[in-house]
């Protein structure tokens, strides 16, 4: 159980509430084929091109939760060095698809089982904030195509306030957005350094939001597997 009565809860964005990899997934079997990736890859490579994707997306969002490259090159690179491992010339990916992904993509709807229902029940008792460490353009479509944004008094994004969590600076601001002390508030998200270890290192509990049951070494908070779980621990 969390350790100090709360009255204000943050939520991570992608990967917590809405279904990042859900939404991607649609998005790119269409773009797929639109833009007519079969004839490089086979109609039936589809999954694998997906698959290699989101591996080179995440390791490249690592990068650029630690500083080491910015946006531009995360969104420059997470295409062409999938072109790249699957064999084919990166130069051949239009730079078209990209935008068209940017701008389909984040207007996917889906969201994690019980997400709207959990966000009702944590309404009426607490205060809701989201932190994202996504990009303003991307986390403002997001919001409010799945419906989110009624439930939440303040959305704090890394883009505008110039830091990146696990930074304990964008705790701290959004802990001055919710008018509320660190004891007061828990962190719910699905990565362990920006999210978990971000939070700790700010003083503010957190609980490790790992619907796939992924091993987890970290310690120091709690870890539910579905989001309708916070209602036994808030």
């Amino acid at each position: 159980m969390l350790k100090h009565p709360k009255k204000a809860v943050f939520f991570d964005l992608d990967h917590t509430l809405w279904d990042f990899d859900r939404n991607a997934r649609e998005t790119l079997e269409e773009l797929y084929f639109v833009y007519r990736f079969d004839e490089i890859f086979g109609s039936s490579g589809v999954d694998s091109f997906i698959i290699t994707y989101h591996r080179n997306n995440q390791r490249l969002w690592g990068l650029y939760n630690t500083g080491q490259i910015d946006k531009a090159s995360l969104r420059e690179k997470r295409f062409r060095d999938t072109f790249t491992e699957l064999g084919a010339d990166p130069e051949a990916f239009p730079q078209k698809f990209e935008e068209d992904y940017l701008s389909i993509c984040p207007r996917k709807p889906h969201l994690f089982p019980y997400a709207l229902e959990t966000l009702e029940y944590l309404k009426t008792r607490y205060s809701l904030h989201l932190i994202s460490n996504g990009f303003r353009e991307a986390c403002t479509v997001k919001i409010h195509h799945s419906g989110l944004i009624s439930y939440f008094d303040n959305v704090v994004i890394s883009e505008i306030v110039g830091v990146l969590k696990p930074d304990p600076a964008i705790f701290a601001h959004a802990l001055g957005k919710a008018r509320v002390v660190a004891a007061e508030a828990v962190m719910i998200g699905d990565n362990l350094e920006a999210d978990v270890k971000g939070a700790l290192g700010a003083g503010i509990e957190a609980v490790y939001f790992n619907p796939g049951g992924k091993q987890d070494l970290a310690g120091g908070h709690l870890d539910i597997r579905c989001l309708s779980d916070l209602r036994k621990l808030l």
